[in-house]
């Protein structure tokens, strides 16, 4: 700013604002002439400064911007120091605030405020102050399932684990900043809770195949229970694959593969025989193993009951925590397509099941009619088996 040559009812005025701000802050314009009071003193300004969040004796949350305004003028120069040098900043058109570009502050800093501004007289005024954040020594820790990068099944759901139990307002406040979009269209769907640490998201459909399913939280500067803070903001991504979905008819004893709404394959199967009946209803591929051990045991059949068995099989998917697999079953070759003699699980030929194997994956769904038994929604990613309004009754938000 430079001086101002004095005319009548005025004097000459220089800037006091530091030589930071003069020369590397948001100069906005010179000094204007400066109306003198009745003392032939420079003039009170009426414009008044002030910084969001306030200067307190306590550090404060960084969870929102800082703002400086005026109030009764314009502002004429502002700069604010950190941690990592000078906060960017944007004037409003009016030139009666600056928001600093960084949304959330940092924890445990110290930010230097120094403004200028003038009243509509061009008097000017000028204001530092200091915020200071807080310092967490906890943070809350989240946890997402499927992992960054994954290429999952339109079946595969989003769950967040959390290292702590969360307050009801807590839970709430997490499941109001959380985001899902997919390919950048925010997806029609619910959160709901299964305790007090574990939040899952499903869509109220299926997602689309082919996406990319990204799930955002600006968490970091969020308070939640027992004195942890959100650490930094949530960005999490992982697709999709080509939309499979596969259809078993029990009572007709068929498999029929489908991707992307295209019937691509029908093959005869064989399931449960009576007491051990396969469950009808919407399953989804938990896992894949080319070969896995089954031992009847595990499901609480006794070694020495005449239904007990000990086999290994090839081309293992898993559909339930209760043990319903899709796998290879040469011994039933004869009765697949004819009968079902299976105890539970899904049996096909081996030439079936590699290529059943090969173009499925994880998170993929199998959808089950035929049966009067019903899959259970804990039982494996039974989920989709719950009524939508039962499932939203789930959302803590």
């Amino acid at each position: 700013m430079r001086a101002s040559t004095r005319r009548a009812g005025t004097t000459a005025w220089r800037s006091t604002l530091p030589a930071a701000v003069v020369a590397g802050g948001l100069l906005l314009s010179g000094c204007g002439q400066i109306t003198l009071d009745a003392a032939g003193a420079p003039a009170q300004s009426r414009a008044v400064i002030s910084v969001s969040p306030a200067p307190a004796a306590k550090p404060v949350s960084p969870s929102a911007p800082l703002v400086v305004a005026v109030a009764d003028g314009r502002l004429t120069a502002v700069v604010v120091t950190g941690p990592t040098g000078e906060l960017r900043g944007t004037l409003a058109p009016d030139g009666r605030t600056w928001t600093s570009r960084d949304r959330v502050l940092d924890y445990a800093a110290t930010y230097t405020v120094l403004a200028g501004a003038v009243d509509r007289h061009g008097v000017p005024a000028q204001a530092q102050s200091t915020v200071r954040t807080v310092a967490p020594t906890r943070f809350l820790d989240v946890r997402i399932s499927p992992r960054a990068g994954a290429v999952v099944g339109v079946g595969m759901p989003l769950s967040l684990s959390l290292d702590r139990d969360l307050t009801a307002a807590a839970r709430a406040r997490l499941e109001k900043a959380l985001r899902v979009t997919a390919d950048g269209v925010p997806v029609e769907g619910a959160w709901s809770w299964s305790g007090k640490d574990r939040v899952t998201f499903r869509p109220r459909d299926y997602w689309p195949g082919d996406a990319a399913i990204t799930v955002a939280a600006p968490i970091k500067g969020m308070r939640f229970s027992g004195g942890a803070w959100g650490e930094r903001a949530i960005r999490h991504e992982f697709r999709t694959g080509p939309a499979v979905i596969t259809y078993v008819d029990i009572a007709a004893h068929t498999l029929t593969y489908t991707r992307d709404g295209e019937e691509v394959r029908t093959f005869p199967v064989t399931t449960g025989k009576d007491g051990f009946v396969t469950r009808s209803g919407v399953k989804v591929i938990m896992s894949k193993e080319r070969t896995r051990l089954m031992d009847a045991a595990t499901g609480g059949t006794d070694p020495e009951d005449p239904e007990y068995y000990r086999l290994e099989v090839d081309y293992a998917m898993r559909l339930t925590n209760s043990g319903e697999f899709l796998h290879a079953a040469p011994w039933s070759v004869r009765s697949q397509g004819e009968d079902n003699v299976s105890h539970g699980c899904t049996g096909m030929s081996t030439k079936d099941a590699a290529w059943l194997y090969t173009h499925s994956r994880v998170g993929d769904v199998v959808v089950y009619t035929g049966s009067t038994r019903r899959m259970e929604s804990w039982n494996g990613m039974g989920l989709w088996n719950v009524p939508w309004d039962q499932w939203t009754e789930g959302s803590a938000a």
